[in-house]
């Protein structure tokens, strides 16, 4: 049979090959935390379409511990409420819970560069798995997790005490933070949110980080890393690239009904500069969140085949639309904003500018603003106003 034991030092052999574990004190952790017993009562494998259920009752002990270890994200919730051991077949469903990748639940607790003593303020719970991996870090007092779904937040509390982890677990919405337990030396965010909520600034103290993913696309989101000054302030750079499920309270709603009708009405049509397939490339993308942060893109296709590629901005009540014929794309837009022509400016200075990594992006908070920038890039400034 699998050993569960040896199981745990394998998974950390290969994130420390990966070069992803270097603490000795987080390798204790990922040896010593049973990632299984935070992924009851089962998962959702990806087919494709569907996703299979597997429960930890009923599966082979050895197989379940190889899922278990697999550096994978694991789906544990389908659609805000359904649990593997709810069905017996392959279902479609959109995932809302999971427990992320070790190699980036790994990597992401690197970055906070935890030392002993630290109080750490974890935005959503999830699973609990990296909860506890903080918790055999730093003592489960120091650890403070919020998790907004009370049914996820449950399973996380009883998988985080079976493991012999007592921490402060809150139900709540986390981007209003915790204050009751803060200052914090440490926020970490496993959801994306659109931008670092002043609150979470507020709470951690100065010299304390901030690491959060920000964006609101399923991609082109960074990973945000940010340090509070004296001043109220935080400010610091994406340091990479990452994806989470968005957070519960700034989810987008996918549009429905028939696209068509939404952009019947065209003030401007042009062609396009640029592709909007370029859309579909990391960066690219990260920048047109930069440049219109509340719009949405949509990929489409015409009964004939045709592609057709869409941005709305239901909050500025305007669009973009793309048609492509012969390898050129004309661009139909509307409403009081022109979407396109603010983001297609970014992707042109960009690529005049060398077609930066997404790395090279700072960014400042502030109770009143936020600030992002490329150094030596003056057309490549953007700032998002709060109001």
């Amino acid at each position: 049979m699998t050993d569960p034991a040896s199981e745990r030092r394998r998974m950390a052999a290969v994130l420390a090959n990966k070069g992803i574990l270097k603490s000795p004190r987080l390798r204790g952790a990922v040896e010593a935390v049973p990632r299984e017993q935070f992924l009851h009562p089962g998962v959702f494998l990806d087919e494709g379409r569907t996703w299979r259920p597997v429960t930890a009752v009923g599966t082979d002990p050895g197989k379940w511990l190889r899922i278990a270890y697999s550096v994978d994200t694991l789906t544990t919730q389908l659609d805000g409420h359904l649990t593997a051991d709810q069905t017996g077949e392959p279902v479609a469903g959109v995932p809302t819970s999971s427990s992320t990748d070790p190699t980036t639940v790994v990597g992401m607790i690197e970055a906070l560069g935890l030392t002993e003593g630290h109080r750490v303020l974890e935005i959503g719970t999830g699973t609990g798995y990296a909860t506890a991996l903080m918790c055999h870090c730093l003592g489960e007092d120091n650890v403070t997790t919020v998790e907004v779904d009370p049914q996820v937040a449950v399973r996380a509390d009883a998988a985080l005490e079976s493991a012999g982890y007592s921490t402060w677990t809150v139900t709540g919405d986390g981007l209003l933070g915790h204050p009751h337990r803060a200052p914090y030396d440490r926020v970490i965010a496993t959801c994306t949110v659109r931008r670092i909520p002043y609150t979470w600034v507020r709470q951690t103290k100065p010299s304390g980080i901030i690491l959060g993913t920000v964006g609101s696309w399923p991609w082109g989101t960074g990973l945000a890393k940010v340090t509070v000054g004296e001043d109220g302030t935080a400010e610091g750079a994406i340091i990479g690239r990452s994806s989470f499920m968005q957070a519960r309270a700034q989810a987008v709603t996918p549009l429905a009904g028939d696209l068509s009708a939404r952009t019947a009405y065209a003030d401007s049509e042009r062609t396009a500069l640029v592709s909007p397939l370029a859309l579909e490339e990391w960066m690219p993308a990260f920048l047109a969140q930069l440049a219109a942060p509340s719009a949405q893109f949509v990929r489409a296709a015409r009964d004939d085949g045709a592609q057709l590629r869409y941005l709305f901005d239901p909050e500025r009540e305007s669009f973009a639309e793309f048609l492509a014929e012969g390898g050129i794309w004309t661009v139909r837009q509307g409403g009081p904003v022109a979407l396109w022509d603010d983001i297609e400016r970014t992707l042109v200075a960009w690529q005049d500018d060398g077609s930066s990594a997404i790395e090279a992006v700072r960014l400042r908070v502030t109770n009143r603003s936020h600030l992002y920038w490329i150094d030596g890039s003056p057309l490549l400034r953007w700032e998002h106003r709060l109001t």
